[in-house]
């Protein structure tokens, strides 16, 4: 990685980018709360506030002393000569980091919102049923242990990053701004969650069809998609800056990328379920979205335009048939599509980076690193995040249960509804 070195104008530029990070927390929010049930909707718009406070302060406390950033002092362990990196050497709380502009400090303060981000991709999949105390508990172990392990082997210098030059695999594992880092993190988080939660009630019955519960609110869901879109072009903005090392001058490049990624992402998610359904479906172009977006956080600062519409063209039509066979055949109840969105996603532009980025270094080797880093995913941060939270589910019980999902998550937990004027308890999308 290259260090960046700022001028006064280019660390105004990446202040400027990452303060445009909440919008893409507040698209999501919004976007996890439309696809959910009415009768859950004020629950869920408070959770993802809680999970915000939560995930910065753990990452504030924990996480950045774990991270870490690349040139600080950090663990290794020695293998055929060797130093490879696996845990920062940082201070709780921050300390010893001169808040003063200096790329580390930047790099912090993205992160506090990154972390939240990610966090909040679980807590849409869990969505009518995961209890928020048990949500703001299983945020704290994301941000403060899962998220920034993987974050510092990939930005901080450690082992995934150093495959390029401890191995001669291109230039290590590359992920720009995060779409393995911080969105296959959370998705993979995400799927953990759901396979320990459960599903909601109802939703899987022996010899029949899974039930169908539409989001409550669809323009929610669509005003959060246009809103990330600018949280995201400062996100892909300033971790391309801070983690990718490129010039402040390239930032139109990241730009444009993300929103062709996104777009024609969109589009194919259009097209395919309005071939298949007779017409389009909103929910799933608006995933189609969100899943182009999660794939740009990788190619953004590594790929041309074309390229970067290409990639999101065919993301974009495997998205629905990736939610469905999730949902069909695997059993996994997702009402936000969180799942298919930031893993699905996040997977494949960490993957696209490996034989469409531009790096002049051998294309073979550079696909092994980014394989490598695809593989720790899988094969550590999901059984790492599922065995974390069966724990915690054994302590703090995910699922709301029958009495929960019955008056909603809102009645439950907080003792009024988000729509008190209507009628949103009736079951009516449940199989008679």
């Amino acid at each position: 990685m290259n260090l960046p070195q700022f001028s006064e104008a280019g660390t105004v530029l990446c202040c400027m980018l990452v303060l445009l990070v909440p919008l893409a927390i507040v698209g999501l929010a919004l976007l996890n709360t439309g696809l959910g049930r009415s009768r859950s909707a004020a629950q869920s718009m408070l959770g993802s506030i809680c999970i915000l406070a939560v995930a910065a302060i753990a990452y504030f406390v924990f996480g950045f002393w774990r991270e870490g950033y690349a040139g600080l002092p950090q663990h290794t362990i020695s293998i055929a000569g060797k130093p490879w990196g696996w845990l920062a050497t940082g201070s709780f709380f921050l300390h010893g980091l001169r808040l003063d502009g200096s790329p580390a400090s930047l790099a912090a303060m993205l992160q506090i919102f990154a972390v939240a981000l990610a966090a909040l991709i679980p807590w849409g999949s869990g969505a009518d049923r995961w209890r928020l105390r048990a949500g703001c508990l299983s945020t704290a172990i994301f941000a403060g242990i899962v998220y920034p392990l993987f974050a510092h082997w990939v930005w901080g210098g450690g082992w995934l990053a150093q495959l390029g030059t401890n191995y001669g695999l291109g230039l290590g594992f590359m992920d720009a701004a995060g779409s393995g880092t911080l969105q296959a993190a959370g998705g993979l988080t995400a799927l953990a969650i759901v396979w320990i939660a459960g599903p909601r009630y109802g939703k899987f019955q022996r010899g029949q069809m899974p039930a169908v519960f539409p989001g409550h609110h669809i323009v929610f869901v669509l005003l959060g998609s246009m809103l990330m879109l600018a949280g995201w072009i400062g996100l892909n903005g300033a971790g391309a800056l801070l983690f990718a090392g490129i010039a402040p001058g390239r930032i139109v490049m990241v730009a444009i990328n993300t929103v062709l990624c996104a777009s024609g992402s969109l589009l194919t998610a259009f097209f395919v379920t309005h071939y298949r359904f007779g017409k389009p479906d909103a929910s799933l172009s608006a995933n189609g979205w969100v899943a182009g977006l999660a794939a740009s956080s990788a190619i953004c600062a590594s790929v041309t335009p074309s390229a970067a519409l290409l990639i999101g063209l065919m993301l974009g039509g495997a998205i629905p048939f990736i939610a469905e066979a999730l949902e069909l055949h695997c059993g996994i109840d997702d009402p936000t599509g969180g799942i298919s969105m930031h893993a699905a996603g996040g997977l494949w532009g960490v993957f696209a980076v490996g034989f469409m980025g531009r790096f002049g270094v051998p294309v073979l080797g550079q696909l092994l690193a980014q394989l490598a880093g695809i593989a720790t995913l899988l094969g550590f941060v999901l059984p790492l995040a599922f065995v974390l939270n069966w724990l915690l589910n054994r302590l703090v019980p995910f699922h709301g249960g029958g009495e929960g999902e019955r008056a909603g998550m809102d009645m439950y937990e907080l003792g009024a509804g988000a729509y008190p004027e209507f009628v949103i308890y009736a079951d009516e999308f449940l199989p008679r």
